[in-house]
Order: C-alpha cells, then structure tokens, then sequence
C-alpha cells in the first residue's frame, strides 16, 4: 500500500487529503482456476482439505461466470468456464450470484451449501489481500439453516443383533460407549473435557422418546449411582523407612 503525496489545489491554500492506493502483491492471474491454485498453495491449506477446497470452488466457479452449477450426472465430466479473476469485481454479479446460490441452496443439502460459502467467502478474503479484486459478491448471502435431526433410536432386538455383528473389538468398544452413555454419535467422538455430555438430560431425552437428541444407539441408559452418606476412606499413615520395602504392608489396602 502506497500513500499519494499532498500537493495544493488552486492558491487558496487548500490541500488535498493522501488517499491509499492498495498495490497487488503480484501480478493477479489470468483465470479464475489459476487464481484458485494459487489459494491453495499460498494459503497454507492442508493437503487433506485441498480437495474440497478445490471442489467447493470449481462449484463456485459457476455461479462467479453467472452460470448455474450442474448438479448430479451432469457435473461428472463438466468443466468449468473461463474467466478472469477481476470479473468477480462486477458490479452486476452480486445480484445474480444470489439467484444461483438460492437455486443451489433449494437442489441441495445445508451442510454442503454452507460449507462451500464458508470456503468461497475464505478464497476471496485471501485474493482481496493481494489486491486482485476489491469487492466481495456473496455478501447478502445467508447461511442456509440446517434441517433437524429426525433419526429414532433402535429397538432393542436391533441392538442384540448389533452386538453380534462380526466386527472389530474397537468398532464394538465404541459402540458400546454410546450405547451406555446416551451421547450422540458426533458428540461421543469429541473428548468429554472439551465437551461434556450432561447424562441427566439424555436419561430424560431418551424416557420421553425425543429421538432428535437420542443417539440411535442409545435405547436406554444405565441409571446413575446413588449418592452415598458414607465419609470417604482415610488414607493410612505410612512411616518413612531408611532400609526395606517403601510399602507399608500392614495399612490396609485402599479401594
């Protein structure tokens, strides 16, 4: 970025306030697929997220050209247009990319629709801070609500042959964790100090048969020990000892 120098308007005195003027920091690609590359390898976009990344955006590169993106059989083979990187900058796009992105929103699910807004939205923030387009043409673009959970849980004839399904212990490990716990199968794989399940609410989920917070898994769930009254355990004194064993065999055993 650059700042123009001050210099005098007429002999009145009056100055000209300095204007920024953002300068690219490289030249700006020729196409709109080549400005996409050069995202994913300057970035840093891990390897393991570049092919969504360039699928999100290959999907977008539709909708940027003004042209609806194909969907289903028709996308296999299809290549996407050609165009340059400035013509995002149109001031006629935002209109029309919100058109196509509603049309792609009603042929497709939410999850899809705003994952691929969040990596159009992430592209075109990283191409403006190189200084090859100005403006952003998905603002006014919502992000698509997504549709509540209608799964129920199994009946318990389908979870007996659940157990003896021939798989792996750790498949059944896993199983059974849920099964115990009432946790949703995406809240069961993030660890319990980062998110905790409250048991209360999914013992009270499942004996109301709400089945949108139920794991499908979880048909019923093992109650909760009783509190008890009964003062812990004190810790036997164990004297220190110069010589023999550190163990002081005569305390007893704590639980």
């Amino acid at each position: 970025m650059t700042i123009e120098p001050v210099t005098e308007l007429g002999g009145g005195g009056a100055l000209r306030l300095p204007r920024a003027r953002v300068v690219p920091l490289s030249a700006p690609p020729a196409a709109y697929t080549a400005a996409v590359e050069r995202y994913l390898t300057g970035a840093g976009i891990a390897k393991s997220s570049a092919r969504i990344y360039r699928i999100s955006l290959t999907t977008w590169g539709w909708m940027l050209a003004s042209e609806p993106a194909p969907t289903g059989p028709a996308r296999r083979g299809a290549k996407p247009p050609v165009f340059p990187i400035t013509a995002i900058d149109d001031p006629a796009l935002p209109e029309a990319l919100a058109e196509l992105a509603a049309a792609r929103a009603d042929e497709t699910d939410a999850d899809t629709v705003n994952r691929e807004l969040s990596i159009a939205r992430k592209a075109i923030g990283w191409w403006q801070r190189q200084g090859w387009i100005d403006g952003d043409p998905t603002i006014g673009i919502e992000r698509r609500p997504a549709p509540p959970d209608r799964t129920k849980a199994l009946a318990e004839n389908q979870i007996a042959a659940l157990w003896r399904l021939d798989v792996s212990l750790r498949e059944k490990t896993f199983w059974k964790m849920l099964y115990e716990s009432a946790a949703r199968g995406r809240r069961g794989a993030v660890p319990e100090r980062r998110r905790p399940v409250p048991a209360g609410q999914a013992r009270q989920d499942h004996r109301q048969g709400r089945g949108d917070r139920v794991d499908p898994l979880a048909v019923r769930h093992r109650p909760a020990p009783a509190p008890t009254d009964r003062p812990p355990h004190p810790r036997p004194d164990v004297p220190h000892r110069s010589q023999g064993p550190c163990r002081n065999t005569d305390a007893r055993r704590m639980p």
